[in-house]
């Protein structure tokens, strides 16, 4: 047996059961009776503030820090193996860890020295 038939499998099956969640909840969901209230912008309970026709722009600032989020969140990610088996991977590991964190500690220095991260 071909060693990649379990694996295409999965993929069938998470894109089956995708689209059986899709066609269930379009079914079972409720009838879509738009209002102003439905379509109006939400902004965590507070009346929505004025912005430009046509969506307007949203401030740079709010992507540069919702991707440091992410490089963050990706840096947990790739430091929990290697906390749990630190002693396994022995100095190899300590000096790809540290290689890793000082190639993700270079931006978040640079973002913080140019004001990245003050909102003003």
């Amino acid at each position: 047996m071909n060693p990649y038939v379990p694996i295409v499998v999965m993929v069938v099956i998470a894109a089956l059961m995708a689209a059986a969640g899709l066609v269930v909840s379009s079914l079972v969901g409720g009838p879509k009776r738009y209002n102003a209230a439905k379509v109006d912008k939400y902004e965590s309970g507070l009346q929505p503030t004025p912005g430009a026709l046509g969506g307007g722009r949203v401030p740079i600032k709010y992507y540069l820090v919702a991707m440091t989020f992410i490089v963050f969140d990706i840096e947990v990610v790739f430091l929990y193996p290697w906390a749990v088996a630190h002693d396994a991977l022995g100095w190899f590991g300590l000096i790809a860890t540290m290689t890793f964190l000082a190639l993700i500690t270079i931006p978040f220095v640079y973002e913080w020295r140019r004001g990245g991260f003050e909102w003003d």
